[in-house]
């Protein structure tokens, strides 16, 4: 167990990696020790080839209520800096929204509580959302003075459709979890105590499948949102017939005939 002050990760045996923001009190919203802390936890489960999903979620009662504003506008994550010199900080800290859409293991949000702002960012950059029952949204950056950071305009319209992007931002009125589910920014409501049980055994489902193939089949996806379907459709024949020379598509055809489950070896 890899344990920071304000992160903590955990992977299993199974390569699934259970990520915690750890500031249960202020919401586990955002301060640039949290950043700096969260880009580092990211980025060594991005570069771990053993990691295949990982798990992000909150202790306490949130999830990520954005931007601690008590520090300051904006969170004071870029501290005294301002204009271009504050601009560049930011970026770096924004990289971690990168990392969770990115990072090859496929990325899910257990939404247990608030999320809110940069948090929201955070959600919306990860592959897959699952909901506490209790779970609260909100984009809240108007409300803050603020134009949104951490990816969200550009995430969030790609889960949701871009018009009701533009009512969750420009509006900045709270909404709850059946909300949520209704527009398709969570794929499931879960009573808030079953919610870690339920995202694990998606993740396992997950885990249990050909690595080459899941790695591959995100990479098709990550690539759509910019390719024309011409492009597209290049990759997924070079990526298909790739795994279909796999011993893992054999494993699977051999299953399939003999009515067994597959048992796959990553390769």
């Amino acid at each position: 167990m890899m344990v920071t002050e304000l992160v903590t990760s955990e992977i299993d045996h199974a390569g699934i990696a259970l990520v915690t923001l750890n500031r249960p009190e202020k919401l586990n919203t955002m301060t640039a020790d949290l950043l700096e802390q969260a880009h580092k936890v990211f980025s060594q489960l991005a570069q771990n080839p053993a990691v295949k999903v990982v798990i992000l979620t909150g202790a306490g009662r949130g999830f990520c209520a954005g931007g601690d504003l008590s520090q300051g506008p904006g969170g004071a994550v870029t501290g005294s800096l301002r204009g271009n010199a504050a601009a560049a900080q930011l970026r770096t800290y924004m990289e971690t929204a990168a990392l969770l859409h990115t990072m090859p293991a496929v990325t899910i949000a257990a939404i247990n509580g608030a999320c809110a702002g940069a948090g929201l960012s955070w959600a919306c950059a990860t592959d897959l959302r699952f909901a506490a029952d209790h779970a609260r949204f909100n984009a809240a950056f108007r409300d803050a003075g603020l134009s949104g950071d951490f990816g969200g305009t550009w995430t969030l319209p790609r889960i949701v459709g871009f018009g009701r992007a533009r009512e969750k931002y420009l509006l900045s009125e709270p909404f709850d979890a059946h909300e949520a589910l209704r527009i398709g920014l969570v794929s499931e409501i879960c009573p808030a105590e079953q919610l870690l049980e339920r995202v694990h055994t998606i993740a396992r489902g997950l885990a249990e499948a050909a690595p080459l193939a899941l790695r591959l089949m995100k990479r098709n996806l990550l690539e759509s949102e910019y390719t024309s379907f011409d492009q597209a459709l290049d990759s997924e024949a070079a990526r298909h017939s790739r795994c279909a020379g796999t011993e893992d598509a054999a494993e699977a055809a051999k299953a399939f005939v003999a009515k067994r489950p597959p048992v796959f070896v990553g390769r």
